[in-house]
């Protein structure tokens, strides 16, 4: 079986938007979660999200096909061009062929359809852009970014909720090991900080409703956590078969060696503890290890009360007595929740871990809930020795993915 390297990162979020600043303020336990900016609040019981901040579109795509695109292709593309640009590579004809695409949405388009309806409301049903279909679906950022870099490779785009972004980078994974192709764009991309999204989530009473501290919303594994907070953007990684990798001298960030999935088919919202522990149980088989080879799990930890002690569960479940000795983590405590864009990002932030030898923090931790009662890396970086990491997402409809990522 062919190996597959991480040898490009690019990503958005609430934290930065690029790479480099957002891993340097996840480091340093920065909250990029603040009061909504973009549209009257006042009738909503949250307030709050984790906003991208200063994103001009026009740094990636040509002003014309910006305005066509909804937010979340536009966040899309953007980080597949970080990534593809921070990989090194030359998308030759040779290599264009061999060359893919993998980034989905667990929503798509949902302000341009919101946008759209009000224009039907108001003007009529002439006046719908013929430009809304192409602006929404869920396959145009692997779509734009093929097009734009000419990659006639595998063009995919998958939707699992917010296990999205994981799902993409680990089907991506399996595509280069079965030989499908050389070089994939993984990750995935999400805009849902709109009054649908916003008023859906809010209606479910499932987000954090601590408007009058917003950085401190966003608190996994913390007794007093009241829901998660929504955010925005996208994360991708190149991957890449090792040795296309070595040959070309690429910077290699580590290597994806384990891929586990799951269904908890039990209910379309409440996790399972018993799906998300086969999922991880699945990962570690694949890739060959024990659970006490593991020493750091980024984890889907979204803040949510039955949630984050859920997933804790599931761990000691999985991982056994070797659960006490992991450093868990959840980014999601600085960056809110990205739907089907986290798994993407923290994907990214996986192999930063790695490369770096250090773990972001879970911030917000002010007193720990006594059913989570693992090691959560609560408030400050540790510098670690990580030779195996995983990476959890769940998504609604019970479907769960689980990544294991190894030094090299």
């Amino acid at each position: 079986m062919r190996r597959v390297v991480v040898t490009g990162l690019g990503m958005l979020c609430p934290l930065g938007n690029d790479v480099a600043s957002s891993w340097q303020n996840a480091l340093e336990g920065h909250s990029g979660v603040g009061t909504i900016t973009r549209f009257d609040i006042s009738t909503f019981g949250a307030k709050i999200a984790g906003e991208v901040k200063n994103f001009d579109p026009c740094q990636y795509l040509p002003p014309k096909e910006a305005r066509r695109f909804d937010r979340f292709v536009q966040f899309g593309v953007a980080a597949g061009i970080q990534a593809l640009n921070d990989s090194g590579l030359e998308i030759d004809e040779e290599l264009s062929t061999r060359a893919g695409c993998a980034i989905g949405s667990g929503i798509g388009g949902l302000q341009e359809i919101s946008n759209n309806y009000q224009t039907w409301l108001d003007r009529g049903a002439r006046r719908i852009s013929p430009f809304l279909i192409p602006a929404v679906i869920v396959n145009m950022v692997s779509g734009q970014l093929s097009i734009m870099r000419h990659l006639r490779g595998p063009n995919l785009a998958y939707s699992t909720a917010c296990t999205t972004g994981l799902h993409s980078v680990g089907e991506a994974g399996w595509m280069i090991k079965r030989g499908d192709a050389d070089v994939m764009v993984a990750g995935g991309a999400e805009a849902p900080i709109c009054v649908l999204g916003l008023g859906g989530f809010d209606n479910m009473h499932a987000l954090s409703r601590r408007n009058d501290d917003p950085q401190a919303a966003s608190r996994p594994f913390d007794r007093d956590r009241d829901g998660f907070v929504l955010g925005e953007g996208a994360g991708a990684l190149v991957l890449e078969e090792y040795e296309h990798a070595k040959k070309r001298g690429a910077n290699i960030y580590c290597e994806l060696i384990g891929y586990g999935v799951s269904a908890d088919a039990s209910h379309i919202t409440s996790p399972s503890t018993d799906g998300p522990a086969r999922c991880m149980k699945n990962a570690l088989r694949q890739a060959g290890l024990n659970p006490e080879d593991i020493q750091y799990l980024n984890a889907h930890g979204t803040s949510t009360p039955v949630g984050d002690a859920n997933e804790t569960r599931a761990i000691k479940e999985a991982f056994g007595s070797a659960a006490k000795n992991l450093v868990v983590n959840s980014t999601k405590s600085m960056t809110g929740h990205l739907l089907g864009g986290a798994g993407g990002i923290e994907a990214a932030f996986t192999a930063l871990a790695i490369k770096n030898q250090i773990s972001p923090p879970t911030i917000n931790i002010f007193e720990q809930d006594p059913d989570c009662d693992l090691d959560y890396c609560a408030n400050s970086a540790r510098k670690m020795s990580i030779k195996y990491a995983m990476k959890n997402s769940f998504g609604f409809g019970g479907t769960n993915g689980s990544l294991i990522f190894g030094r090299i």
